[in-house]
Parts: structure tokens; C-alpha cells; sequence
């Protein structure tokens, strides 16, 4: 037996025993770090999102049930709906120190702020990219608010105390004319942005260009920072930042053909880039003759099964508004299959922001329904997302 053995060594090439016990060893060592790599690899991946996933999880179960939002809906007086935010500690920190809509936007930014700071590295990038909403969302605001000649504390009860320019709002809000918040916004990349879009403004005198060049500076960086490769939570987090610029777009092109725009009215309020919409896709749309055969177009698009399913009922209502719901739901749906796909990677981030998100909106539907004349529960409900 034992000189069997030492013929068949030796008819691999092995002048000893010792030399083929050597190499066995060393392809043990080689196919068992294999093993271990091909194990451990899943885990390497996960393990930065641990910490943060424990947290967002741990928030996500802070979000108002649908059986709560339908009791808010069911309240006789905003100060009602007050009264029950104050009983959440993430709510309560604000009531009282804000308006309601400022005090859920604030609630809404901080969580934003929260996702940044504790995001694993490879998302960091585009959650930082998504605090700058609020710094656009509020020299908006101020825009609205000089047009709307309110006063300086009007002004300031529309603006969200959050944002890189926080400590800026004092000379935003003094500021008497667009040139001025230009120069109020000195050492800022949006001082640029509204320069450029002055001359068009001074000609048309509509506050949807100086917003629109916003819009389109804040996606278009979304979008790019966004696009890394670097592994399945990256792309999954792109694809979601990505669809949701495709439906701003369609938003803002279905609404416009509803009014019986043309191209080059509609064209400097489009979203300049998208993600499943290319820019010749956005042309094309922005060019349909009417209402009519901008869906027709949309058909043929990656979006074309969420707006299909809902043309018979806009035929009975003329309202896109059905379209927006759609478009909404489908955003909605995203997430969920995200979260559930990704549970230990990217997925719960992903779940809560737009489950924060349609929480805060669902909120302001609420509030304005009780500041002025009573709208019944069932009309609120209906409202809701």
C-alpha cells in the first residue's frame, strides 16, 4: 500500500512525500482563503451599514401609522393636530417654536441631516448633495417673499432653519431685489446660478426661471454624484435619486401641456438632465402637440405602464392630477421593493426617506384642511397618500 502511494507521488512529478504534502498544504491554503473570502465578502459589505441601519430602523418605527394619520385627519382644529404632535418627541421640539409647516420641515431637514452624518461613506456624497434642498428651498422662499411683498417676519416663518446658508438668512431676507440676494449670496455656488438666469428673468419677469435654474443646478449635481458604481446599495440608491428627477420632469410637462404650453415655453423650466428619461426622450415630450399625444409618448418610455393604466381615468376628469398620484405611488413602490431587497444594505435608508417623506406631506395636507373653513375627514382621506 504504502509503496502504491510513493509510485503515484512519484508519477506526479514528487521526488518525496514531504514535496507533495507542500503543495497540498499550500492548495488547502489557497481554496480555503477562497472559502473565506467568498463568506466574509457579504459581510464586509454590510457591516458599515449596521450601525446606521440599527438607528434608521429604530426611526422608521417612529413614522406615523396609517391608523394615526387617518385619527389627525379625523381632528375638529389645527390646534388639535398640534396638541398630538407634541406628544412625539421628534415633533414636539418644534410646535411650539414654528409655524406647523415650518415646524415639519425642520423636522423632515433634521432627518435628512441625521441620514448624512451617520451614512456609510460610499452614500455620503449624495445625502450630503440632498441637504442642499433647503438652502434652495429657502431662497426660493425669499424670491416668493419679496414678490409677495411680505414683511421680514413673514419671510422668515417660510424659511427652514437648516441648510449651509442658515447663518445667511438674516441678509437673504433684507435683501430688496434679486440683484441683492445675489450679492447676500456672495461665496456661494447659487449666486452664479441666479446670475445667470438674471437676463432671462429681467425679460419674462417670472420667478419660475430664477427657481427653475435652482432646480436644475441641485438635480443635475444629484444626479452625477449619485451615478457611482461602486456596488449594488450605490446603484440601488442612483436608481431611486434618478427616478425620482424623471418624475419631477414628468410632473412638470404634464402640467404644462395641460395648459397648452409649447416647447420653448416649457423647455427653461425642464430638468436639463434625467436618469431613465435621455435628453432626447425630455425633447421629444416637451415637443407633443397636446396633453393627448405627450401620453402617447410616455407610453413608449420606462414609464409608459404607470401612466397608461391611469389614461381612462383622466379621460373622465380631465384632471393630471391622477398622474401625479400615479407617478407618486410608483416612487412609493420603489422604495418599499428596495427596502425589502436590500434590508441590510441601502434598503432601510432608502424606506425612510420616503416614508419620512410622505409622512411630512401627508401632515401639511392635514394642517392647511384646519386652518380655514371645517373640510370634512372623508375629503382630508382623500387627499392623503
Amino acid at each position: 500500500m504504502e509503496e502504491s502511494i510513493m509510485d503515484l507521488i512519484n508519477s506526479f512529478g514528487f521526488s518525496s512525500p514531504e514535496a507533495f504534502i507542500a503543495l497540498l498544504v499550500m492548495v488547502l491554503a489557497v481554496v480555503g482563503a477562497i472559502v473565506v473570502v467568498i463568506t466574509i465578502r457579504p459581510l464586509l459589505e454590510y457591516y458599515p451599514y449596521t450601525y446606521p441601519n440599527a438607528r434608521i430602523r429604530a426611526k422608521i418605527g417612529k413614522i406615523l401609522s396609517d391608523k394615526q394619520i387617518s385619527e389627525l385627519a379625523e381632528t375638529e382644529s389645527l390646534e388639535e393636530v398640534k396638541n398630538y404632535l407634541r406628544g412625539h418627541r421628534d415633533y414636539a421640539k418644534y410646535i411650539d417654536k414654528y409655524p406647523i409647516e415650518q415646524a415639519l420641515d425642520a423636522n423632515l431637514a433634521e432627518s435628512y441631516d441625521t441620514l448624512a452624518k451617520i451614512a456609510p461613506k460610499t452614500l455620503k456624497p449624495t445625502l450630503d448633495i440632498m441637504l442642499d434642498q433647503w438652502d434652495i428651498k429657502n431662497i426660493k422662499s425669499v424670491l416668493i417673499a419679496k414678490e409677495a411683498k411680505l414683511n421680514e417676519e413673514e419671510t422668515r416663518e417660510l424659511l427652514v432653519p437648516y441648510g449651509v446658508l442658515k447663518d445667511d438668512q438674516d441678509k437673504m431676507i433684507e435683501a430688496d431685489s434679486v440683484q441683492e440676494l445675489i450679492v447676500a449670496l456672495e461665496g456661494t455656488p447659487y449666486a452664479k446660478v441666479l446670475e445667470d438666469a438674471l437676463p432671462d428673468y429681467n425679460e419674462n419677469k417670472t420667478l419660475l426661471t430664477l427657481e427653475s435654474a435652482l432646480d436644475n443646478y441641485y438635480y443635475e449635481r444629484l444626479l452625477v454624484k449619485s451615478s457611482s458604481q461602486e456596488d449594488e446599495n450605490t446603484r440601488m440608491l442612483h436608481s431611486y435619486v434618478g427616478t425620482k428627477i424623471d418624475i419631477a420632469t414628468l410632473k412638470i410637462i404634464l402640467r404644462a401641456k395641460a395648459d397648452g404650453l409649447a416647447y420653448d415655453q416649457i423647455k427653461p423650466y425642464v430638468i436639463n438632465r434625467g436618469y431613465k428619461l435621455r435628453d432626447w426622450k425630455v425633447k421629444e415630450l416637451m415637443e407633443s402637440e397636446d396633453i393627448n399625444s405627450l401620453l402617447s409618448s410616455i407610453e413608449s418610455s420606462d414609464y409608459g405602464s404607470v401612466i397608461a393604466d391611469h389614461i381612462p381615468e383622466y379621460n373622465n376628469t380631465k384632471s393630471i392630477a391622477v398622474f401625479d398620484e400615479a407617478l407618486d405611488a410608483y416612487e412609493r413602490k420603489m422604495a418599499n421593493n428596495i427596502f425589502k431587497k436590500k434590508p441590510f444594505g441601502v434598503g432601510p435608508i432608502v424606506g425612510f426617506i420616503n416614508k419620512k417623506e410622505t409622512e411630512i406631506k401627508n401632515l401639511k395636507i392635514i394642517a392647511r384642511s384646519k386652518r380655514g373653513p371645517v373640510v370634512p375627514s372623508s375629503e382630508i382621506k382623500e387627499m392623503l397618500l
